[in-house]
């Protein structure tokens, strides 16, 4: 097996017996990164606590992913640790994500309409519902200790993970989070799993997948995607996220459509409203596109009042986003607008605290 990379801080960390943590998802990389890393601590003694930590993302996870993590548990003989979010599964974000944005924009809270999809730039699906309960899990089981957390993260996976150090700490300074194989490749990782005797995800070499994660992911190619729908376990996903594409006018992945990907799993009706979906959003995107620059949103918005012009040019956009959209909007005139603006910074202004005489 190839070597695994490590720093004299993580060194010194093993050697105190420091909590291991191994986060798994079920997919190729965790599982190659527990198998070297326990392999790397038995065989330099490491005497502190060991376990894994698979984050549960609900509906969006493959039906194999939490049965590979039970395997590799007992593989290892250690503790499996399931955490979730409280309020739901990524599914459930998404849709409550869409329905406060509808609600903000009803009540002129924002000025445009945002996606209900994470995106690579904005990966709440990982810092929500993986990091943030993994984290709040490992700190409540080792208070005031300095704990390891191992990742499977690979350099060679993208141009974003080139850059990946060998470990880093949090702000605290309290979880470190280390990762082990940075340096492998694709082929190591398949060696290392296939010479512990274990199988990888089925998704790889069954289903034809080249990631695992959720079963229709953000940043998926159009053949992984592809592969996904062809799969009967996935269907019921399948329709439930065209469905909220439909309904809030937004493609799962920027301008590709999720809808265009296996239309045949989708009846009359959802076809339809796929496509009335994709009306409205070009409808939606002319008129934004009429927004200028400098009456946006920004954080602390609004900055100032609008001018009458810049009022009226916000009124007549959100009269054709909410009648493209069927949302039932307020603030569709000049006053109303002028008021609503003076509200939020009377409301803003009430809030910051006065210096002292």
């Amino acid at each position: 097996m190839k070597a695994i990379a490590s720093t004299p801080y993580i060194d010194a960390l093993i050697a105190g017996g420091a909590p291991v943590a191994i986060g798994v998802s079920g997919g190729k990389d965790s599982q190659a990164s527990a198998i070297a890393t326990f392999a790397h601590l038995d065989g330099i003694g490491h005497t502190g606590p060991r376990l894994l930590v698979h984050a549960d993302l609900g509906s969006v996870e493959w039906d194999a992913s939490s049965r590979i993590c039970h395997e590799l548990a007992s593989y290892l003989g250690v503790e499996l640790v399931t955490v979730r979010r409280t309020s739901g599964g990524l599914m459930e974000r998404w849709e409550a994500r869409w329905l406060s944005s509808a609600d903000r924009y009803q009540s002129l809270a924002t000025v445009t309409l945002v996606p209900c999809w994470s995106t690579p730039a904005m990966r709440f699906c990982t810092s929500e519902l993986k990091t943030h309960v993994i984290t709040a899990e490992l700190k409540r089981r080792f208070p005031a200790q300095q704990i390891i957390n191992v990742t499977g993260v690979r350099r060679a996976e993208s141009a974003a993970r080139s850059k990946a150090t060998i470990a880093s700490a949090d702000a605290g300074g309290r979880i470190w989070t280390w990762r082990p194989i940075v340096e492998w490749s694709e082929a190591e990782v398949f060696a290392a799993i296939d010479r512990s005797g274990l199988l990888a995800h089925p998704a790889y070499r069954c289903f034809g997948m080249t990631r695992v994660s959720c079963r229709f992911c953000i940043m998926s190619s159009l053949p992984d995607l592809t592969a996904a729908a062809a799969q009967p376990e996935g269907h019921a996903l399948y329709r439930r996220i065209v469905a909220l594409e439909a309904r809030s006018t937004f493609a799962f992945q920027g301008s590709r459509w999720l809808g265009d990907v296996a239309p045949h799993l989708l009846d009359e009706e959802a076809r339809a409203s796929l496509a009335h979906g994709k009306a409205s959003a070009r409808a939606r995107q002319m008129a934004e596109a009429r927004i200028t620059k400098p009456m946006l949103y920004v954080k602390g918005w609004p900055l100032r009042m609008l001018t009458d012009g810049e009022a009226d040019l916000l009124a007549g956009v959100r009269q054709e986003v909410c009648d493209a959209l069927g949302l039932a909007c307020g603030f569709l005139d000049r006053e109303s607008i002028h008021a609503r603006c003076a509200e939020l910074l009377a409301a803003k202004h009430s809030r910051i605290p006065t210096e002292a005489a």
